[in-house]
């Protein structure tokens, strides 16, 4: 692992790795490291998780790895409106792989109400946030068009300051149309923002991400910056 020197480092930490193993113990390490800040300074732990493929070897790698499950809050980054029981929707993949088989108090897994449709379930979730005020570490992914959460392209972002907590998104440009997300301004209120880009396909993505183009993973913009976990091959053309 290196930290690669890039553009707007100030703001962007480009962490890059040559090996897949390599990137997905970084994670779990920097995951497990946040939560044992949290817990010993302030007795609990929230973490903000996201949903896709990507994570999916992670949260594998946390369900065989021991830690005090009781103090972990768990909250979702988005939600596909679909029924509980649908294997596509984020909360789902992260219960079979991983949340399913720790002992974390059903009470502290926050999962959006997806089941209810946009507009109800964003109203129940903002209220469900309310509880807490900064999440200690924040895990986003990015995808191919520069979305993070079911923050699109073209879409409203909620960047402002007073912007609502959550989002409903009503006509998504991916399957399905009704999702739910945290606006930009709730997912950078955050001790640790963390970014977990893998893949060829991000290539292009990730280029104009660098090159400052205002796609909605930029809008994520925590006080302490934000870590880019990547493959190093997504950089070598980039790198100075």
């Amino acid at each position: 692992m290196n930290i690669v020197n890039l553009i707007d480092s100030k703001h962007h930490r480009w962490h890059a790795f040559d090996n897949l193993l390599d990137w997905r113990q970084a994670a779990c390490d920097a995951i497990f490291s946040a939560s044992s800040v949290a817990i010993k300074q302030r007795g609990a732990f929230h973490l903000v998780i996201t949903g896709g493929e990507t994570p999916y070897e992670i949260y594998r790698l946390l369900n065989v790895i021991r830690d005090d499950w009781s103090a972990w809050h768990i909250y979702f980054s988005d939600e596909r409106c679909l029924l509980q029981t649908d294997s596509r929707r984020n909360s789902y993949m992260a219960k079979k792989i991983w949340l399913d088989h720790v002992p974390i108090p059903p009470s502290q897994l926050h999962v959006i109400p997806g089941e209810l449709g946009a507009n109800l379930a964003a109203d129940e979730y903002a209220r469900t946030l309310q509880n807490v005020d900064i999440f200690d570490l924040t895990l986003l992914g990015l995808g191919e068009d520069g979305h993070t959460a079911s923050l699109f392209p073209d879409q409203e972002w909620g960047t402002a300051p007073d912007a609502p907590d959550t989002l409903a998104v009503i006509n998504s440009p991916k399957f399905p149309l009704q999702r739910v997300s945290l606006s930009a301004s709730r997912l950078s209120r955050s001790r640790q923002v963390i970014f977990l880009v893998h893949g060829k396909a991000k290539h292009k993505i990730v280029a104009m991400w660098l090159a400052g183009k205002n796609i909605p993973a930029r809008a994520i913009m925590p006080i302490t910056g934000i870590d880019v976990l990547i493959d190093s091959f997504l950089l070598k053309p980039l790198i100075i």
